[in-house]
């Protein structure tokens, strides 16, 4: 059963400079770990001239691996400080780099967990924070007269319509929230005098963005 998850939407890069350093936040939605290395090993190639590609990944529903590494900055001033964004946020299946151009000014060590601390969120931010809902998918055939009561209701029950059929009957394809499913059935069924011709799909996700429907 798939189960509600937050991460992020799409690759995401960012940047800025902090006492002549640069600091470049990159973020990646990714489903296993093999993803997470390919994506730190292609970043390192990309800036295999910095100072520091700092990087931290969370991996799986109930983030049951989450790794980090400091790449040469004192330790727990990086790699860990890049994670704690990644878990206060609640996300999983992504993984962040932090690349940093030395300056030539030191940051102390609490100057570098809070210069980490920010490549990683405006790495995550440019990718986009979203949570991922599990819906269930139903196939309805009704008749062409309770195409305006099906509408209706759907709209005021949350209910997403992906598309309309239109044949000798009208098929509706329709998202439901997973705790909506008994209601779902019982609607058809009091619509159609228990004459409802449905049948349910595949479980799918739908994406939200502060609460909107992506």
């Amino acid at each position: 059963m798939l189960q509600p998850y937050k991460t992020i939407l799409a690759p995401g890069q960012d940047e800025y400079v902090i006492q002549r350093s640069r600091f470049i936040g990159y973020a990646q939605p990714v489903q296993a770990e093999e993803e997470a290395l390919a994506f730190i090993e292609g970043i390192r190639k990309k800036h295999w001239d910095a100072a520091h590609n700092v990087w931290a990944y969370v991996i799986g529903m109930d983030g049951r691996i989450q790794r980090c590494s400091d790449d040469g900055e004192p330790q727990g001033t990086a790699g860990k400080p890049t994670l704690e964004v990644i878990r206060k946020e609640g996300l999983v299946n992504v993984a962040v780099v932090v690349t940093r151009y030395f300056g030539g000014i030191k940051l102390g060590a609490g100057g570098l967990v809070r210069a980490y601390t920010q490549g990683a969120k405006i790495g995550l931010a440019a990718g986009g924070l979203i949570q991922r809902l599990p819906y269930a998918t139903y196939r309805l055939q009704t008749d062409y007269s309770l195409i305006g009561k099906f509408q209706r209701e759907f709209e005021q029950r949350g209910y997403l319509i992906q598309d309309v059929l239109y044949t000798d009957k009208v098929q509706f394809h329709v998202l439901v929230p997973m705790d909506e499913k008994d209601r779902f059935l019982e609607l058809v069924t009091e619509l159609t005098a228990g004459q409802g011709d449905f049948t349910q799909g595949d479980d799918t996700y739908v994406n939200f963005q502060n609460d909107i429907m992506l």
